[in-house]
């Protein structure tokens, strides 16, 4: 149909959605195709069932790093320096694979290292250089190590990673585990017996409620400059209107993973006003 006037009559005539429905039915079969594709290979080349990990587009890690230069209040430069350096960490993929060829969960492990939005904590780690470093939501250790990571090139600070499973925190080793401090038990009574909070990061259970309950938790025990994290805020309110209640400024990172059925969660994000 190459008649513009043709075109612009049938736009504006009643059989305008029927006319257009072909083109509304290809573009939805491309998506849905795109989708179908990428889980299906996934379901063949994965091993995971939760904690999914990936690779960001490119363009999304550029946004990531404008995220991360806005809550550190750095240069931008800075921040894609800091993304740069850990993608590029040799010590540490070196480290992750020998720790899942050494893990009793590698069943359910991918042997290929992809950091995705946790690139993101190590740059803010690196930027903000907390002394404290909170963790709730430990499982195999690869978000405990990457913070660990960034907290060793500070060369000073400490994490504190928490998880309700026995087994968790099974990639936790070598120079890593020097500056992990792993506690096993409910993160509610952890985290009450904890001071001075630099940097929170909730990642535990994904329940609006235990969100709450942690952030209720740490509101005494963060340092005045602390940054609050949260890898559930692409789900609930928690985490926003913890900001409101407590004079916050509330942000967020979505992440658009690199050839994955997955869409992506985020980094939300809450900093003093």
């Amino acid at each position: 149909m190459n008649d513009p006037a043709l075109r612009r009559r049938l736009a504006e005539s009643r059989v305008a959605p029927l006319v257009s429905l072909p083109t509304r039915v290809a573009a939805v079969a491309r998506h849905n195709g795109h989708q179908l594709a990428s889980s299906a290979s996934w379901l063949v080349r994965s091993r995971e069932h939760t904690n999914y990990t990936y690779d960001l587009e490119p363009l999304n890690l550029e946004h990531l790093a404008w995220f991360v230069a806005d809550l550190a209040g750095r240069d931008v430069a800075d921040a894609r320096s800091a993304i740069d350096e850990v993608a590029n960490d040799r010590d540490l993929t070196v480290h992750l694979s020998r720790a899942y060829g050494e893990s009793p969960r590698r069943g359910l492990m991918d042997r290929e290292i992809r950091l995705g939005r946790r690139v993101g904590w190590y740059a803010l780690v690196r930027l903000l250089e907390p002394e404290h470093v909170v963790e709730t939501g430990t499982d195999k250790g690869l978000g405990s190590c990457v913070l660990a990571a960034a907290v060793l090139r500070n060369g000073h600070g400490r994490v504190t990673t928490l998880d309700i499973n026995p087994a968790a925190g099974a990639m936790i080793a070598g120079p890593y585990a020097e500056v992990i401090d792993l506690r096993i038990g409910d993160s509610l009574d952890t985290l009450a017996q904890l001071d001075a909070i630099d940097l929170f990061l909730h990642d535990s259970d994904h329940s609006a409620g235990h969100e709450a309950r942690e952030l209720a938790a740490i509101t005494p025990r963060l340092t005045e400059t602390a940054l609050v994290l949260s890898d559930n805020a692409h789900v609930t309110w928690e985490l926003p209107r913890w900001a409101e209640d407590h004079d916050r400024q509330f942000s967020f990172f979505a992440e658009r993973p690199r050839k994955h059925w997955y869409p992506g969660s985020g980094i939300g994000a809450a900093i003093p006003a």
